[in-house]
């Protein structure tokens, strides 16, 4: 079995997601608005939603868990989400003030509930927008010019973050004091100067980095959860905390794919630790646009327009939707859906059921994916070496893992090739074994005409 040969077979089955793209890449820069949509041959072009599952135009179902790359918790066209979309249209009767309204402290006073760490909130558009605000705010109260991350970790697409979230192994420089190496052609040199690139899950390497160049660094910004699904270490978590707050750095967690999916307080719930500020998005948007900068009241305030008359003393934070009633509105009927007794529960137990049958039926077939995450969040990797951090994902055989997905869409699964799986309030018993059936039919093709 080849690639390429997957390829045949894909294209064959889907002509019209064919004939789409390759009318749209002529007016629409790459046929797609978001480098990570593109996948090869191409991608396919979708239709229509319903609850966990997606149609596309040449009228194939799919099990969906992509879901909006996480941010669909309660899956597509939740019957709460319609009603409170539906709802806002006849009570507000519009999607934009550009103003604050009642909405918004509702959401901010259910927000304050589950996150122990927030002491006051700012809304955003999206989880980028949220990162790039918390590193202002970092850069304010510090007044120092360096930002601290991790190699492999992704915090949106601005110049500031956008270094060794994927480097080449010959440019990453050694394992224990990786390099910066940006991940876009026109980022500005900068950036990648004022970048202090972390190794995961290395306490003594993180310690000593940290500890030398703790003079110029404003800020430490992670995912606690490497792309949502690789688990930092509960004693570096404890240690990154005392030792940012010995050495002055802020510390940021950007919750954005870990957020309501881990626990309903985050990963930060998960670790109990409270970090001095938090982005959030996805979920918490209701599968509206939506990002959210949550922390402790000496960092927010310097935002405040009432801190002084004069801009030089103000950190700047605006934008015409932020706060938008639409995504406030779906944002709480998401996060009260998830407070029912029960509710978040039955979800995690969903991705237990599920990713238990993989791993199961992985080892029926003798093959080697296993699955890797917490929460409502996993991921399939074809490796049994372990993965603490990016560079064992250089052990993943991405090739394996990339003819399961092709299997797996023709037997009516999607994440997207070689991307996460996030599971919704919609993935019931049904869903679940719809999959498994996809996973083993899969499984059965890869070993009966190996990969080569």
């Amino acid at each position: 079995m080849k690639i390429s040969s997957l390829h045949h077979t894909f294209q064959a089955n889907r002509p019209n997601s064919a004939a789409f793209f390759e009318r749209a890449k002529h007016t629409i820069s790459g046929g797609v608005n978001g480098n990570l949509r593109y996948f090869a041959p191409f991608p396919i072009i979708f239709e229509k939603a319903d609850s966990a599952s997606l149609l596309d135009i040449d009228g194939h179902r799919y099990v969906d868990y992509l879901l909006s790359y996480g941010a669909l918790m309660l899956g597509h066209a939740h019957p709460e989400i319609v009603a409170a979309a539906q709802r806002t249209w006849s009570e507000q009767g519009t999607s934009s003030f550009g103003a604050t309204h009642p909405l918004e402290l509702e959401l901010t006073d259910e927000l304050l509930a589950l996150y122990p760490a927030f002491d006051q909130v700012r809304f955003t558009n999206s989880g980028l927008e949220a990162t790039l605000f918390a590193l202002r705010l970092a850069a304010a109260y510090t007044g120092k010019t360096h930002v601290a991350k991790f190699e492999g970790h992704y915090h949106g697409a601005h110049d500031q973050v956008l270094q060794s979230v994927n480097p080449a192994a010959d440019q990453a420089g050694e394992s224990l004091a990786p390099q910066s190496v940006p991940d876009s052609f026109g980022a500005p040199d900068y950036y990648r100067q004022h970048s202090v690139i972390l190794p995961f899950n290395d306490w003594e390497a993180c310690e000593r980095i940290l500890t030398e160049k703790a003079e110029v660094i404003s800020a430490v910004i992670m995912e606690p959860m490497l792309s949502g699904y690789i688990a930092a270490d509960h004693s570096f978590m404890k240690n990154l905390r005392e030792l940012t707050t010995q050495l002055g750095i802020v510390l940021i967690f950007d919750e954005v794919k870990t957020g309501f999916r881990i626990e309903l307080g985050g990963a930060q719930a998960f670790y109990g630790i409270e970090p001095d500020l938090t982005a959030l998005g996805k979920v918490v948007g209701g599968g509206f646009p939506i990002g959210i900068v949550g922390g402790k009241r000496r960092f927010m305030e310097l935002a405040s327009p009432l801190r002084s008359d004069k801009r030089s003393e103000v950190v700047f934070h605006s934008g015409t939707f932020n706060g938008n009633p639409l995504s406030i509105a779906c944002g709480l009927a998401t996060i009260r859906y998830l407070k029912q007794p029960g509710a978040f529960a039955q979800i995690v137990q969903s991705t237990s059921d599920l990713r238990t049958g993989i791993d199961a039926l992985a080892k029926q077939y003798d093959l080697p994916f296993t699955t890797l995450g917490e929460g409502t969040i996993f991921n399939v990797l074809a490796t049994k070496q372990p993965v603490r951090h990016y560079r064992d994902l250089g052990a993943n055989q991405n090739q394996l893992r990339l003819a399961l997905d092709f299997l797996l869409m023709e037997n009516g699964v999607y994440s997207k090739p070689l991307n996460r799986f996030s599971l919704s309030a919609a993935h019931t018993k049904t869903e679940i074994t719809a999959t498994l059936d996809a996973f083993e039919q899969s499984f059965a093709a890869l070993k009966q005409d190996p990969l080569i």
